[in-house]
């Protein structure tokens, strides 16, 4: 008889109470997020949530870019220990906020940033296909999640069975930082509103040409992840330390 997987809801509610770091010397964070959802008006969100952090408390982010292109991403700790201190150059603004997550449902969430203001209700849902990748990762070997060939593989194998668009699993972030990203469970984002300053975002839909911080590509279809991240130790000699390009005195690119 097949184990039935635990819903996102408990798994994020263990995440929350007992996360662990994978070992390491990088800057790493464990937790789970939207990596990303575009809409049919031309908007993009993703989400972030790690309650584990190599470099300081654990935190929530939330990322959000305008038609034209301008990153906004806000964080509920300083930005040099969220997600700013890796993609700032890409960023056009950062605002450091409260930020709650609601699960509503075993896969229902609501995420809600009053500074933005934004208020985002998300419905998750397991498929055959993120059923077998998620067997998949489970049988992989734990020093294979650090083969860049691998996830390479893994990257190009979950976007054609997902419709996702270009996958990267590793790569260079805007700031210069080598990162590697193990999605170690996924879901699609079945249904989901989003409302930012009084505008509802519309339906969930691809974008052309795909969105992109650095090497990491925003998947054009919503996918949900639990897992963890590495980056590159920030080294001021070789990495850029801005976390906005405002702040770099340069302009984000679109």
């Amino acid at each position: 008889m097949t184990k039935r997987q635990p819903s996102p809801r408990y798994i994020a509610s263990r995440l929350d109470a007992e996360t662990q770091l994978p070992e390491g010397k990088t800057e790493r964070f464990s937790g789970y997020g939207v990596m990303g959802l575009p809409f049919d008006s031309g908007h993009i969100l993703a989400l972030r949530h790690f309650p584990a952090s190599s470099i300081g408390p654990g935190y929530s982010s939330v990322w959000h870019r305008t038609p034209r292109g301008a990153w906004t991403f806000y964080s509920d700790v300083a930005p040099r220990q969220a997600c700013a201190r890796f993609f700032g150059r890409g960023i056009e603004r950062i605002d450091v906020t409260p930020i709650d997550i609601d699960w509503t449902g075993p896969t229902e969430l609501i995420v809600t940033v009053p500074a933005a203001p934004l208020e985002w209700s998300i419905r998750l849902a397991a498929t055959p296909a993120t059923r077998a990748l998620n067997m998949a990762s489970r049988l992989l070997p734990e020093a294979l999640w650090r083969n860049r060939a691998v996830l390479s593989l893994m990257g190009k194998t979950a976007a054609s069975l997902l419709d996702l668009g270009k996958v990267g699993l590793h790569g260079r972030a805007p700031n210069g930082q080598a990162f590697i990203a193990n999605p170690r469970a996924l879901w699609l984002v079945d249904e989901s509103v989003a409302v930012l300053g009084g505008e509802e975002l519309g339906r969930p839909a691809p974008r052309e040409p795909q969105a992109r911080l650095g090497d990491f590509w925003i998947p054009n279809r919503g996918v949900f992840a639990f897992g963890q991240t590495c980056f590159e130790r920030l080294d001021p000699d070789r990495h850029a330390t801005a976390t906005s390009a405002a702040a770099a005195g340069t302009t984000a690119p679109a």
